[in-house]
C-alpha cells in the first residue's frame, strides 16, 4: 500500500471515528431518555465501532511499512490481523447484547418497562441513514485501495445500520402495545452483529493462509502468458494471496534451441506483462523449461 492510499485510508478512518462518537452519544441519550433497551444496545454497537476503527488504522499503518531484513515479503498480513481482531470484538459485542436481551425476555422484565419514546425512533432512523452512508463511503475507498481492514470496517458500518433497522422495528412495536419486541429487537441485533463478525473473520483467515487466487484470475493470467511470442506452453502455475497482494510462480516452455539470452528475454516479457496487467501482483517468478512434445 503506497503512501497516498494509506493517507486515504486514514482520512476515511478519522471520519468514521468522529461520526461514531457523535452517533453513539446521541443514541445512548435517546435510549435512556426514551426508555428503549434496543436503542441503548445499538448505542453500544456504535461505540464499539470507535475502538474497532483504531485497530483498523493501526493495521493499515503497519501493513504500509516497506519490506525489511526481518520481513522481506512486507507487512501486508497485518491488515488481516487487524481484521481478525475487529471480528473478535464485533462478535463479543453482539453476544453481550444477545445475552442481555435473552435475560430480559426470560425474566419478563420488559413488561414493567416504560414504552419507548418517539426520540428513540428518531435516533434509529438517523442511525440507519448515517451508518448506511458511512458503509458506502468506506466500501468505495476500501475497494479503491484494496484494503481488507477498511472493508471490514465498512461492513461494521453496515451491521450497525442493520441493527438500527432492528431497533426501529422493536421500538415501533413496543410503542404499539408489544413491549417484548424491544428486547426481541436487541436479540435480532445480536444475530446481525455475529454474522458480520463471521464474514469478516473468514475473509481475513482466507488471506492469511496463502489461499490461491480465484480460478478466473488464474485463467486470465494463463491466457495472457500464452499470447507471448516464444511461449510454447505452461508447465506449472501457482498463485497465493499474501495479505492483499498476489505472489505467482510459473514455469513456461520455450524452444530448447534458443540461446539463454533469448529465453531470458521471453521470461522477462512474461514477468513484466503480468505485473502490468494485474496490479495486485507484488512478486512473480518465471522459470523456463525446454519444450518437449
Amino acid at each position: 500500500m503506497d503512501q497516498g492510499f494509506q493517507k486515504t485510508a486514514m482520512r476515511v478512518s478519522y471520519i468514521s471515528i468522529v461520526t461514531n462518537v457523535l452517533l453513539s452519544a446521541f443514541k445512548l441519550v435517546a435510549g435512556i431518555v426514551a426508555h428503549s433497551g434496543a436503542m441503548i444496545s445499538d448505542a453500544v454497537h456504535s461505540a464499539s465501532d470507535v475502538f474497532s476503527t483504531f485497530i483498523v488504522m493501526i493495521g493499515i499503518k503497519i501493513a504500509g511499512k516497506d519490506s525489511d531484513k526481518e520481513h522481506p515479503y512486507g507487512h501486508e498480513r497485518m491488515e488481516c490481523v487487524a481484521a481478525v481482531i475487529l471480528a473478535t470484538i464485533l462478535c463479543i459485542t453482539g453476544l453481550g447484547i444477545g445475552r442481555t436481551a435473552i435475560i430480559a425476555i426470560k425474566s419478563g422484565s420488559y413488561g414493567s418497562a416504560a414504552v419507548p419514546g418517539l426520540l428513540a425512533a428518531i435516533a434509529a432512523v438517523s442511525s440507519i441513514i448515517i451508518k448506511e452512508g458511512m458503509f458506502w463511503l468506506t466500501r468505495y475507498y476500501a475497494r479503491k485501495i484494496d484494503s481488507s481492514a477498511l472493508m471490514a470496517d465498512a461492513w461494521h458500518h453496515r451491521s450497525d445500520a442493520l441493527s438500527s433497522v432492528g431497533a426501529l422495528i422493536g421500538i415501533l412495536f413496543a410503542r404499539n402495545g408489544y413491549p417484548v419486541m424491544d428486547a426481541v429487537a436487541s436479540l435480532v441485533i445480536c444475530l446481525f452483529i455475529v454474522k458480520a463478525s463471521y464474514d469478516i473473520f473468514k475473509d481475513a483467515i482466507d488471506k492469511m493462509v496463502d489461499k490461491a487466487c480465484p480460478p478466473e484470475t488464474e485463467e486470465s493470467m494463463r491466457k495472457l502468458v500464452l499470447t507471448h511470442e516464444g511461449v510454447m506452453g505452461i508447465d506449472l502455475m501457482r498463485t497465493r494471496v499474501f495479505g492483499n497482494k498476489i505472489y505467482v510462480e510459473i514455469e513456461i516452455s520455450a524452444d530448447g534451441e534458443k540461446t539463454l539470452n533469448e529465453t531470458h528475454d521471453i521470461a522477462e516479457e512474461v514477468h513484466d506483462s503480468i505485473e502490468r496487467e494485474f496490479p495486485k501482483v507484488k512478486h512473480i517468478t518465471v522459470h523456463v523449461n525446454p519444450w518437449s512434445e
